[in-house]
């Protein structure tokens, strides 16, 4: 016959585990306060928009932040919307609107990141109803 060999299990004292989960507690509490980073595909862009011609005009700023939408954009969800169907691109076609031909220039900047892409755009249109044809609801402010 073969030696039989016996296991013998004895019971833990009831704090000998606490130390474990303690320190597992503590490390998901110390995780939960760290603050979030913004991942790579974030989208955080510095909006500028001014008429040079109109006298004692100050330039209007804004902050668009997507994924989610937010920042000092009173219209982020509709821009982040707007920059999502093109691509992350600011300028797009045309969209159809009928924009008279009143010249009151007004000049656009962006900078920041969309999805992680460094963004530099700046442009001059004859009018706001034009630049609003050609850019949506990015510079709705």
């Amino acid at each position: 016959m073969s030696p039989q060999y016996l296991s013998v299990t004895r019971p833990r004292p009831s704090g000998a585990s606490m130390p474990h989960t303690l320190g597992s507690v503590l490390v998901g509490a110390a995780l939960a306060l760290l603050p979030v980073a913004h991942s790579e595909s974030a989208t955080s862009l510095r909006l500028t928009l001014k008429h040079p011609g109109r006298e004692g005009a100050a330039p209007r700023t804004a902050t668009l932040r997507c994924d989610p939408p937010g920042g000092r954009h009173p219209e982020a969800v509709r821009a982040c919307g707007d920059l999502e169907e093109s691509g992350g691109r600011i300028e797009h076609e045309p969209d159809g609107r009928m924009c008279t031909a009143v010249h009151s220039p007004v000049t656009v900047r962006a900078e920041g990141t969309w999805r992680g892409r460094p963004v530099r755009f700046r442009k001059n249109y004859p009018n706001d109803c034009v630049m609003r044809s050609r850019t949506g609801m990015v510079f709705a402010f």
